[in-house]
Formats: C-alpha cells, sequence, structure tokens
C-alpha cells in the first residue's frame, strides 16, 4: 500500500502536519531521526505557518526548499506559494514525499517538485527559476548549503532559513561583534542579513539540545561595488579570520606573500594594517582584494 493511500484525503484547514502525524509516518516509513543527518523535524503547523509568514513567501513564488524532511514547511510552503522545488538527500524521505504531498495537499501536486540529491551538488532546478528559499537547515550543513545556493541561483531574491541559534547569530553578526567572522562577511557579499526571530526546542521531533533561530537574508538590489571577484574577496576574508586574534598585517601575510605585501595592500584600500578582521565590513575586504600585490618574477 502506498504513503498516499495510507493517509486519508485532508482539507486545507487540516492539510498541514501534527505531532501525531509525523510520528505516523515516520513509523509507516521506518524512519528514525538521527543526530548525524541532523534530522529533527517540525511537528508544529503554527510554526511552519510563522515561518511562511516570515519568509513573506508570495502567491507568485518559486520557492526551493532544501531538506524537506517528512514533508512538514514544504506543505505550508504550498499553501502559500506558486511553486515549491524541495531537495531531499536521504532515499527513504525523497521517495515518500511526493506521496504526502497528493494525500494532503491534492490541488497543489502538480505545483510540487522533488529533486533527490545532495543540496551541495544541485547545479539546475526544475521548472521556472526559484524566487525565495526557505529551509530549516542541520547545523552541520547549514553555512555552505546557504552559501551555495545563493550562489548558484541568482534568481532567488529572499531567503529564510531556520538554523542553530548559534549559527543564526554568526551569520547576522554585524562588524564588531564578536560573533563576526567568514559566515558574516561571506553572506553579506550576496544579501542583507538579519535575525528573524527564534525557534523553541518543543517545537521539534526529536527535541534538539540547542534553540533555532530564523535568519533573513534579501539580495543585495546592487552587488558589491569591486574590481575583485568573489574568490579574490573570499581569499582575503578566509586569511583574516584563520588568525582572526592577529591584526590583519599579521594575519594577511600568507595572502600577500609577506607582512610588507600585506601593509602595502590594507593602506591603498584605506585600511588600517592594526585592524582585525572582525571590524571590517564585506566592502573593505573588496578593497583589500583589490589591491593584492603583484606576484614578484623569480629571479633569472
Amino acid at each position: 500500500m502506498s504513503t498516499a493511500e495510507q493517509q486519508p484525503p485532508a482539507t486545507p484547514s487540516d492539510a498541514l502536519l501534527g505531532p501525531a502525524d509525523i510520528r505516523e509516518l515516520a513509523e509507516v516509513l521506518g524512519v528514525r531521526p538521527t543526530k548525524q543527518k541532523g534530522q529533527n523535524f517540525v511537528i508544529d503547523a503554527n510554526t511552519v505557518r510563522r515561518i511562511v509568514r516570515t519568509a513573506e513567501v508570495r502567491p507568485d513564488d518559486v520557492v526551493v526548499e532544501v531538506g524537506p524532511g517528512l514533508g512538514s514547511l514544504t506543505l505550508a510552503l504550498l499553501e502559500a506559494a506558486d511553486r515549491v522545488v524541495a531537495v531531499e538527500i536521504d532515499d527513504i524521505l525523497a521517495a515518500a514525499l511526493p506521496a504526502t504531498i497528493e494525500a494532503r495537499m491534492p490541488r497543489k501536486k502538480d505545483r510540487f517538485a522533488l529533486v533527490h540529491s545532495d543540496a551541495m551538488l544541485v547545479t539546475e532546478l526544475p521548472g521556472p527559476a526559484p524566487t525565495a528559499l526557505v529551509a530549516n537547515l542541520p547545523y552541520n550543513v547549514a553555512v555552505p548549503v546557504l552559501l551555495t545556493m545563493l550562489d548558484r541561483f541568482p534568481t532567488i531574491e529572499r531567503t529564510l532559513v531556520m538554523v542553530q541559534a548559534e549559527v543564526a547569530d554568526r551569520l547576522a553578526a554585524r562588524p564588531g561583534n564578536k560573533v563576526y567572522g567568514v559566515p558574516s562577511v561571506k553572506a553579506n557579499w550576496y544579501a542583507d542579513v538579519k535575525r528573524a526571530g527564534s525557534i523553541g526546542r518543543n517545537v521539534f521531533w526529536p527535541a534538539p539540545n540547542v534553540d533555532s533561530g530564523l535568519v533573513s537574508l534579501v539580495r543585495r538590489a546592487e552587488p558589491v561595488k569591486t574590481t575583485a571577484t568573489k574568490a579574490e574577496v573570499f581569499a582575503v576574508v578566509d586569511a583574516a579570520f584563520a588568525q582572526r586574534r592577529k591584526g590583519l598585517r599579521a594575519a594577511l601575510a600568507g595572502w600577500a606573500g609577506s607582512a610588507a605585501g600585506a601593509e602595502a595592500a590594507l593602506v591603498a584600500a584605506g585600511v588600517p594594517p592594526l585592524a582585525r578582521g572582525e571590524s571590517l565590513t564585506v566592502e573593505e575586504f573588496a578593497a583589500i582584494a583589490e589591491h593584492k600585490p603583484a606576484a614578484e618574477r623569480p629571479a633569472l
């Protein structure tokens, strides 16, 4: 018997999954959430609707969701958006999700598409280009998945991700904040980033050991103005925070070829040589990248 046959048709008012639905579906599928996969399923319908509202999902949006799990958030997204494309790596969950959508929201089944893959490997999505990204991301892959999706799909205008609270704080941190670092700067390359709320532990099954937070990212209307490439800017960012206790003259010595070269690039960019990476904006990192010293020619 298919998953669709095991679930009675649902009306719009009860289409979303509740705690009993989630546990029953997991039992039918033989799914036991694992810490290794970062699986914590949202079991509260009010929470997923709140996420959709906070994400400002519009009726004309094409939303991509990473890690849909059993479909809690997917169903809420389908209620509000024009289309939803879900990217799921787990074999069992990927196989079951289309049947869950057909059973609980049959009127929207043709507006749903599944990509069974690791999100880090996805280079194209079916159907119209995505306009929004909404996802509950496991803490261990949250930042690389987020940055990869923003990079590969430039049509994504608005993003809302639910991540571990600590990760949310890092993504949304401003220069000068003690948790400001590589994720903060790289996220700002693509978007304006801010904290958009907190999520308690009791809306998940199983309940995680940490709190979660919502992060909103609205893509920049204009890219960072620089002649440097993204790769060149990110190389400066990585070097600066690899030794974040050091001043930039020392931290960027390897990147520039020497401490003197690093100082020259910093001065040319208008950045104090003894400043630390945690005090710089993404624009300042871009300015440093523009002034990287040319590699010295080897002596003949």
